[in-house]
């Protein structure tokens, strides 16, 4: 009788858990380009003629207590999302429809005065569960927010977590500067509070995970995450670290991952804020001139530089990637730089806008400038086109981790895609991205999500030890902001640790 019981036992444990037997259909993909519909008429649809290069043709406005501070922009479902405010509060979300990004149309604004300056914006479609609806997390005074963007005409802020440590009206020092929303943990430079980790699984009742210093003093401004790898930039100083997140909650320092920015002639500088594609690490450079800074980051433990491309006269701000193109609000002025030729970039455009041009977001075939000080009333961020015909090309894949035929994967690992351009974050999904056990094809039931050119899949139980695991990023998939799809499938694999 013993015998017969522990057999039932075990036959109990070691059936899968999707075995019809249980009332539970088995879990399947959707398909690739079953992605949630635009609700705005997407990206930038108008064609310019070479003498509008460069031209202001239009200006997008904040809410009516704006003290005309703007930064980035985002695209979601089809529609340009707008946090704005300014470093001591009072700001809000704008939602925009920007196919003709000469003339704005606004879908829903609303105001709220403990939201912070907005360097990132984390954006999050969940289809399904108690929090089903469209999330975005956001800097705020004391802490992070989110915000229901589900109404797109009418932003509601959501919720608000207050971190340890951070200080009001502290401008630089124990501030939130950024956030990158890895779902379902929200990495969060804290300054010199190190970086926060927040799990955002219900982004109405967000908790705060863990809380990673540097003992050394660097002052963190940037966080941007690429599945098992963390990078953390500092805020006008000339040190950035890679941390590894393979297990997300945990950052650990990677050996070898603390390095200096220098410059092609092997000077340490400064840079206010930076970025990342795929491998590359972007920074604003900030002493001896303004101009991109590219390093080569594949090996989290050996970063290497690769580019740059100096610009007398300025000081750098924000930093932005698009097809090659590099976009540097510097200041005195804004400036594309060519980098598809790592051995001889070109400086091709300079904009202007009155104020302390920081930003310009690239955003199809314009570009948004953006001042955080100074403007001109009405005029804090200006639409300027600089290509003349719309983006038809989809995003390209330009890395993953964990790697090609990586090897000794941790089970709590994050998949992570790296772009060429920014990518609507509903379009990452148990769809458009897919996991398998590779022996078995077992498909992997996950989460996708993604921030500006990074996307991530989440799974949702640990992976099994000692397994090989194969991901396909399906053709037709994920797209552009302006709806392009992803053209070619990739494929890799990687296998767990026993």
């Amino acid at each position: 009788m013993r015998a017969l019981a522990l057999l039932t036992i075990l036959a109990l444990a070691c059936a899968p858990a999707d075995d019809p037997s249980d009332g539970q259909a088995p879990f399947t993909f959707a398909e690739p380009d079953a992605r949630p519909d635009d609700r705005g008429p997407g990206g930038p649809a108008r064609v310019f003629t070479d003498a509008e290069i460069g031209e202001h043709c239009g200006y997008m406005q904040s809410g009516p207590t704006s003290f005309e501070h703007h930064n980035m922009v985002a695209p979601y479902r089809g529609h340009l999302v707008f946090p704005w405010a300014a470093e001591w509060g009072i700001g809000g979300v704008t939602l925009y429809e920007a196919d003709d990004p000469c003339n704005l149309v606004e879908v829903g604004m609303t105001e709220f005065n403990q939201m912070r300056e907005s360097h990132a914006i984390g954006l999050k479609h969940l289809a399904s569960g108690p929090h089903a609806g469209d999330w975005a997390v956001v800097t705020h005074l004391r802490g992070i927010m989110f915000w229901d963007l589900s109404d797109p005409t009418q932003p509601q802020p959501a919720s608000e977590l207050e971190l340890p440590g951070v200080l009001y009206p502290d401008s630089y020092a124990r501030v939130v500067l950024s956030v990158f929303w890895q779902y379902p943990y929200v990495y969060v430079a804290g300054a010199d509070n190190g970086v926060y980790v927040v799990d955002a699984t219900d982004p109405t009742l967000p908790t705060l995970v863990t809380q990673v210093s540097f003992p050394s003093g660097m002052r963190a401004g940037g966080v941007f995450a690429l599945g098992d790898r963390l990078l953390v930039t500092s805020a006008e100083q000339t040190t950035a670290e890679l941390l590894d997140i393979s297990d997300p909650r945990n950052p650990a320092p990677f050996p070898g991952g603390r390095f200096d920015i220098a410059d092609s002639e092997g000077r340490i500088v400064e840079a206010y804020h930076a970025n990342m594609a795929g491998d590359y690490a972007l920074f604003a450079r900030k002493e001896g001139g303004g101009g991109p800074i590219l390093y080569d980051i594949s090996d989290p433990t050996a970063p290497v530089f690769l580019a740059d491309r100096r610009i007398d006269g300025m000081s750098g701000g924000y930093v932005f990637y698009d097809e090659g193109l590099v976009f540097t609000g510097d200041s005195n002025g804004a400036h594309i730089v060519d980098m598809t030729d790592l051995d001889n970039p070109i400086l091709t455009h300079r904009f202007d806008l009155e104020g302390d041009l920081d930003t310009m977001t690239p955003y199809g075939n314009v570009s948004i400038l953006s001042v955080d000080d100074e403007a001109v009333d009405g005029q804090a961020s200006a639409i300027v086109p600089h290509a003349t015909q719309p983006d038809t090309t989809g995003p390209s894949i330009l890395a993953v981790r964990p790697q090609d035929g990586a090897e000794g994967v941790a089970s709590s690992t994050i998949i992570g895609i790296g772009f060429n351009e920014f990518v609507d974050p509903a379009s990452v999904f148990a769809g458009s991205v897919r996991l398998y056990v590779e022996a078995t094809g077992e498909p992997v039931d996950g989460e996708g999500s993604a921030q500006e050119a990074t996307a991530a899949y989440s799974p949702r139980t640990p992976l099994l030890p000692g397994t090989t695991y194969r991901l396909e990023v399906l053709e037709g998939g994920i797209v552009d902001l302006n709806g392009n799809p992803l053209e070619s499938t990739w494929t890799s694999t990687f296998t767990t640790a026993n």
